[in-house]
């Protein structure tokens, strides 16, 4: 029997508030535990909650970037259950009237755009983190920072609509891409800032009703996503064939093994005992504040998709990738203007750039490369001063020493060779020492041509100018 996947995802993102959502403490990562709380977000007895204006904002602007109904009445209630890192014994968060509704996003599949259903985004707190003992002395005992307790959140709850693994991490990625246009969320998983839980069920292929489905947690990376994903589908489907059944419950990913584990039983809605928070009142959004802020949303990553592949003719390949986030865009944009031939441009940042920031592990923002830099030597192999396989050379400095790339050449000598008299004299030598290559190469063995370049780089040291060395080569070789 053919099964398919039913995957639904809810996200957790936090927005870049100064202070908390119902607090004034600050939300800094990386100080010292338990030094930025207060009363209220520790939940001292006779503390009063006061709603952070600018976390509404945001999550309206992501409500309004994902094409979500912006509801004009929200509630905050209270989610009720126990963890030691949950100062109150409740986490203030929305339930029955969230503050956005049905909206969606676009992911690539088979050359088309497929809409995941957004079904709500609503604001809630964060809990605290607990860390575990590190040392012998300490191994048996766990220790809570309340620093991340009440940081502000938005949940967001996609439909049932992803149908594999790939999709899923396509949807994520592209959530990501617009939290951080719109600069309400840092995006760094690592840092806890983005986190994903996944829903996931399988049934026959053709069913319209939904398996059973567990819940997976412990995902700190789009690919711990996919791969989670990609193993419980397995999971499940190996379970049906063998005739046992899933159980519902929450699945922790274990990164080590690459297997899901059993954590608990998953909850329902009715286990939190949800009720309306009463220290905190309705949320009346005016209609004319939405528009004040559906005016201030900037160029988001669908649409700066669409006008790189008409303004600069790449392909829609090229502008995912280049899009995915917004200093990569601005950098793009910036070498396109300073060397205005966009698919070269395009080339250069997808391959060289792009790998060497993944082999530094550095973000665009951190790349010694300016776009005044690369600029300038994508004009010096337009001008002849450098050959393609030189600039390959040329850019491994210019990352190591943030050079200029002029500098470099006239240190290292690099400078091309445009001069007949020396790019013959190295393919009189290439040719002197392998006449039988030559003879037959002139017997139709054509392939060797570029057998023959490569002895004339070699002697040349890479420098001799490419469409020259093939013209001369030709005429030498005929004989």
């Amino acid at each position: 029997m053919e099964y398919e996947p039913v995957i639904g995802l809810e996200v957790h993102a936090q927005l870049l508030t100064r202070s908390k959502i119902f607090c004034g403490c600050s939300t800094t990562f990386g100080e010292e535990p338990n030094t930025q709380t207060c009363p209220v977000c520790t939940g001292q007895p006779g503390s009063l909650p006061v709603l952070n204006r600018k976390a509404v904002e945001f999550a309206i602007k992501l409500g309004l970037a994902t094409k979500c109904r912006i509801a004009p009445y929200s509630l905050f209630a209270r989610k009720n259950y126990f963890y030691p890192d949950l100062p109150k014994g409740y986490q203030i968060s929305m339930y029955e009237l969230p503050l956005a509704e049905d909206g969606f996003i676009e992911v690539p599949v088979d050359g088309k755009r497929k809409r995941i259903k957004i079904i709500r985004i609503h604001l809630e707190e964060d809990a605290g983190k607990l860390k575990h003992g590190e040392t012998p002395e300490t191994a048996s005992f766990s220790y809570v920072d309340f620093n991340r307790t009440g940081v502000p959140l938005v949940e967001i709850v996609s439909g049932p609509d992803i149908r594999s693994p790939q999709e899923a991490g396509d949807y994520l990625r592209e959530l990501h891409a617009i939290l951080q246009y719109l600069e309400i969320c840092t995006g760094d998983m690592e840092k806890g800032n983005f986190r994903c839980d996944a829903n996931v069920s399988v049934r026959p292929k053709g069913q319209k009703e939904f398996g059973t489905r567990t819940e997976l947690k412990n995902m700190n990376s789009f690919r711990h996503v996919e791969l989670a994903l990609e193993y419980e589908i397995k999971r499940q489907i190996s379970l049906l064939e063998d005739g046992e059944q899933v159980v519902q419950e929450t699945r922790l990913w274990n990164v080590d093994e690459g297997i899901t584990v059993s954590m608990r039983g998953k909850e329902e809605a009715h286990d939190y005992r949800y009720f309306p928070d009463p220290d905190l009142v309705p949320v009346n959004v005016d209609e004319s504040w939405i528009g004040q802020i559906r005016e201030s949303l900037p160029e988001l990553p669908s649409e700066k998709r669409e006008r790189f592949v008409k303004q600069y003719s790449i392909p829609d390949y090229d502008a995912a990738i280049i899009t995915s986030t917004k200093p990569l865009a601005m950098y793009y944009e910036e070498v396109a203007r300073l060397f205005p031939e966009p698919k070269t441009v395009s080339n250069w940042i997808m391959g060289d750039l792009l790998r060497e920031l993944k082999r530094h592990e550095r973000e665009i923002d951190q790349c010694p490369v300016t776009p005044l830099h690369l600029a300038e030597m994508l004009s010096m192999i337009k001008d002849g001063t450098i050959s393609g396989k030189i600039a390959k050379d040329v850019f491994e400095e210019m990352y190591r020493t943030g050079e200029k790339p002029s500098k470099i050449v006239q240190e290292k000598g690099w400078v091309q060779i445009l001069d007949k008299g020396e790019i013959q004299r190295a393919i009189e030598e290439a040719i002197q020492g392998n006449p039988k290559l030559v003879d037959d190469y002139r017997k139709g063995k054509e392939k060797l041509f570029g057998f023959f370049v490569g002895e004339v780089m070699k002697q040349t040291k890479g420098k001799a100018n490419p469409k020259l060395l093939n013209e001369l080569l030709k005429e030498k070789l005929k004989g």
